[in-house]
Formats: C-alpha cells, structure tokens, sequence
C-alpha cells in the first residue's frame, strides 16, 4: 500500500489479534481509516469493542497483527520503537481517562516533561509551559502537585501538556470519562477552543454521544469493525 498524498493518517486493512491460551482473540478486524489533516474524529464503541486498542495502533504505540498505518507519509509498520518514538515525540500530543501525570512532579513540571526530553532548554521549557498553563487557566496552580489539584484541573494540566510542543495530531482516549457532566464540558470546550487555535488534527475515542457531536466525524467501532455512524 503506499499512502495517498492528501492524507495525514491513512490506515488499510488492519486487523489486531492477540494470544489467550491456545486460541487468538481478534480485536480489530478489517478497519480502513482516512484521517485528513486537521479534521476531527471521534470514534464511538462500547467498552471491550476495541476504542483503545485502535488508538495505540494509530499512534504507533503498538504494531498490528496485519495492515498498514502510514502517519504524515511514514509507514508505521516498517519502522522500530524508538523510530516511532521520535516521531511521537515530535508530533503527537496524548489525553488519557486516568490523566496520567506524575505525581512527584507539580503542574509546571509536568508540562515541561513534552520539551525537556526533546532536549529543549530549561529556561524555554518553563516559559512554555506557564504560558500553556495560563491558556488552560491555572496560572494559579503551577507549583501544586497533582495530589492537590481536583480532577479537573488535573485533566486541564494534561491538555496543557499535550499541547506544548505543538503536535500534528492530539489522541485522546475517553477524557472526560473521570469527570462529573459540567467539568467534563469545561474540559472539552479548552480542548477544542484549544484544537481549533492550533488548527491540530484531533481523534478521540468516547462513549460520550455529546462530545462526539462536536467532531466533524463521528465513527462506530462494534466488536471489532469501524464503520460510519
């Protein structure tokens, strides 16, 4: 397969397995998936239909049992770790559920961490990182650590460091899923606000009929198949 020209993120004939005893379970099955550069796209599915799964293969976390996943003209397949990782680091920003900050290190620190291990220097990592926190509005909560930040303002954090060194693509998997209802809309409305300003490409995973709207496409992924909703 090579990848159409026009496309960002161009995925054929991708199918998932994985061992369980003496058997595979397949959790993929034949997805084919276009992705254009700056669109937004949520992918909808019960829990165990594969959301996720599909989502760490598209950010080259993991690799597929067959298919292609070709991202900004690399082919995803054909390279190892810590060339995806490069890539990764470059140009893809990550939201999860569980938010995923580090807990010794405060809100400031955990947005820099994107930067530092781009090897950027210490004294640009900390203004880019207030700045982000300021547009994310915790210019109050630079110095507190996770522990002491509500999960709002944890997730408000994670968005902020996503976004600082400026990704081609946000992945973003059930973020609003540990949020009450009304916090859960002042994350998504930083979040898109934020995506439209920086005119990202945007695929989220959700169960959340709501947040899906506010895509511009809306997929279903039922036991293992992708198809339009």
């Amino acid at each position: 397969m090579k990848m159409d020209a026009s496309a960002f993120l161009e995925v054929s004939h991708l199918n998932k397995q994985v061992p369980s005893g003496d058997s595979q379970i397949t959790i993929l099955k034949d997805v084919n998936l276009t992705i254009k550069n700056s669109e937004t796209v949520a992918i909808l599915g019960a829990s165990g239909s594969g959301k996720t799964t599909l989502l760490t293969l598209l950010a080259g976390l993991d690799l597929p049992t067959q298919g292609d996943i070709y991202f900004q003209q690399h082919h995803l397949n054909a390279l190892d770790e810590e060339q995806r990782a490069l890539i990764r680091g470059a140009s893809v920003g990550f939201i999860f559920q569980s938010f995923h900050l580090l807990p010794t290190l405060t809100a400031l620190e955990n947005v820099m961490l994107p930067l530092e291990i781009q090897y950027v220097s210490y004294e640009r990592c900390k203004k880019e990182a207030t700045e982000w926190l300021h547009r994310v509005g915790l210019s109050d909560r630079l110095n507190h650590y996770p522990s002491k930040l509500s999960g709002g303002e944890q997730q408000r954090v994670a968005i902020a460091r996503a976004f600082i060194n400026n990704p081609k693509i946000v992945f973003a998997d059930e973020m609003t899923g540990n949020l009450d209802t009304h916090t859960g809309h002042l994350i998504s409305d930083i979040l898109f606000s934020l995506n439209t300003l920086q005119a990202t490409t945007l695929v989220l995973v959700t169960h959340d009929e709501t947040l899906a709207s506010r895509c511009q496409r809306r997929l279903l992924l039922n036991e293992g198949v992708l198809q339009p909703c």
